[in-house]
């Protein structure tokens, strides 16, 4: 490992320590020409599918743009970060679960809908109106219907 200060190539480990969800590895490292100080972290590395659009193209998976789509629901609502990136990891997971090359982007749609419902009522309905590019009123009332039916039967 490089150290970040002076760019020379030996450094020492200080200390190991994993995560809390024990998907990573935190290093404690010190440069042996300069003596500063610095952390790096270690995870497997793994491989999102491709994403099939609806036009037929192929992209890589898009971290960013996940959670620029889940932000953009959010937007002025009370949900904290912390919950936010377990739900974009909660997706990430699901994804490498499916053990899959590709998937199309119709069921990575269905997952983020699922996992704003869980966080937010409002930011569900919000992606869902643009995701399923509702046609009338009625539609959309349909699906606030859905969440309100779906917060009461909770809250007994």
């Amino acid at each position: 490992m490089k150290c970040p200060f002076c760019g020379a190539d030996e450094t020492s480990v200080s200390d190991t320590r994993l995560n809390d969800d024990g998907d990573s590895v935190r290093r404690r490292r010190r440069c042996l020409r300069c003596d500063k100080r610095f952390t790096t972290y270690e995870r497997a590395e793994l491989h999102l599918p491709q994403v099939i659009k609806k036009n037929g193209s192929r992209v890589d998976f898009d971290r960013e743009k996940l959670a620029a789509s889940l932000w953009l629901a959010l937007r002025k609502r009370p949900v904290n970060v912390v919950a936010v990136e377990g739900a974009i990891a909660h997706i990430e997971e699901k994804l490498l679960a499916l053990g899959e090359r590709e998937v199309a982007s119709e069921q990575i749609g269905e997952m983020v809908m699922n996992e704003l419902r869980k966080l937010d009522k409002v930011a569900y309905v919000r992606f869902a109106s643009v995701y399923r590019s509702f046609e009338d009123v009625d539609e959309f009332s349909k699906v606030i219907r859905e969440v309100s039916r779906a917060s009461r039967s909770v809250g007994r």
